[in-house]
């Protein structure tokens, strides 16, 4: 293997990629560096007044990075045939993580919740980690569902599941909510009949209320988010400081690393809301400019997926808008007021190396097919005629 391409920048091969391609690639790295612009400005003050150090989660941040870029380029540079042929086993190993965090005493509490594993010293959080091998898996079954047995199916709905399950237990109804409507857009997308479809959102829906109803407090997050003054100091108080910041914003904004939300007002600034510290220095105009890079990113992946010339790999495409538009606009919803307070991060912003990782291995898994795609079928000697005219001269007649 050539080692220069596990590095993203000196990769040469990237000026034979279709056009769509290297437009993602380069959206990809922009939105990553205004990520890692915004965890230094959002997690400077806390760093500092925390660990001593200001810069102590911006440099986890760009350790986490470079992980996720040597798999984004692993992903980029491996043919998506034989990635679906093993998303199955790093499925089941992630959800035995998953299923690993459950156990009491194993998984670490943070936030009322179990999301967490320490692997040595390195905290991971597989919630986040299975995310993109859910989208191959599912597009893998989801585009053969015709040809499947009702055993092979059941089976894979079964695991798909147990996956959602398993993470609301731990509890985590957002991230459970944001896989299940995935795999159910990635079935939609696939053609699967609207009785099966309407059957499975009924029962999702259904899930999800009898969640809120037993655990009171994601009761009492939708309640404040319908009207957070009532109860300013205690479950509203998030909410209502996000909408300070992005309220303060203004126009242009107050300038790069001038928010003041984020000076021990604005709860955990520099994950789930960090987009209200991007609002607050960088304005309206900054806000629309990341919404049209959000609009040209999501375009792109229609194109793909519109251009894929095998029904698994569209659905991987469109997964992927999912995951990293989809999610992104949720946060967005979040931080503004618009949707109640939920734990979803913002890819390739917010602080996390799980959430880095599964970032990059998803953009990396659309690019992939973005080259695929647009890949000239190579025909061999072998599949010629013996009649066929050399270099497409005709055939000498006798």
């Amino acid at each position: 293997m050539n080692l220069r391409r596990l590095i993203p920048f000196f990769d040469t091969t990237a000026q034979d990629w279709a056009i769509e391609a290297r437009l993602l690639r380069w959206l990809t790295f922009v939105w990553l560096f205004v990520g890692l612009a915004m965890v230094f400005s959002a997690s400077y003050a806390i760093a500092h007044a925390e660990q001593g150090d200001g810069l102590y989660y911006f440099k986890l941040q760009i350790f986490w990075v470079l992980v996720g870029l040597v798999g984004f380029n692993l992903i980029v540079h491996t043919p998506i045939r034989f990635i679906l042929s093993i998303a199955d086993w790093f499925l089941l190993l992630i959800l035995a993580l998953i299923l690993v965090t459950l156990i009491p005493g194993v998984g670490i509490l943070v936030n009322g919740s179990t999301r967490w594993l320490f692997i040595g010293p390195i905290p991971l959080q597989p919630s986040e980690l299975i995310k993109p091998f859910l989208v191959l898996q599912s597009a893998r079954i989801f585009s053969q569902w015709d040809r499947l047995r009702w055993k092979v199916r059941l089976t894979w709905l079964g695991v798909f599941a147990i996956v959602v399950a398993a993470i609301l237990l731990q509890p985590n109804l957002s991230t459970a909510a944001l896989c299940g409507m995935m795999l159910w857009l990635i079935a939609l997308g696939a053609g699967l009949p609207y009785s099966q479809l309407g059957a499975t959102a009924l029962a999702g829906f259904l899930v999800a209320a009898v969640s809120v109803s037993l655990r009171s407090y994601q009761l009492r997050r939708i309640l404040s988010f319908l009207n957070p003054w009532a109860d300013p100091t205690g479950n509203g108080y998030q909410l209502i400081q996000s909408i300070l910041a992005v309220a303060s914003g203004g126009l242009w904004g107050t300038g790069f690393g001038l928010s003041q939300q984020k000076l021990f007002y604005l709860p955990i600034q520099y994950t789930d809301f960090i987009f209200a510290v991007f609002a607050e220095e960088f304005g309206f105009v900054g806000c629309m400019v990341l919404m049209l890079m959000l609009v040209a990113y999501a375009t792109l992946c229609l194109l793909v997926a519109l251009r894929a010339k095998h029904n698994a790999h569209r659905l991987v495409a469109i997964g992927v808008m999912v995951l990293l538009v989809g999610q992104s606009l949720l946060n967005i919803g979040v931080a503004t007021g618009a949707l109640p307070t939920t734990g979803l991060p913002f890819p390739l912003l917010s602080y996390g190396g799980s959430s880095m990782i599964s970032s990059l291995i998803s953009a990396g898994l659309l690019i992939r097919v973005a080259r695929e795609s647009s890949e000239a079928r190579v025909v061999q000697l072998s599949d010629r005629q013996p009649s066929d005219s050399i270099a497409g001269l005709p055939r000498r007649a006798n």
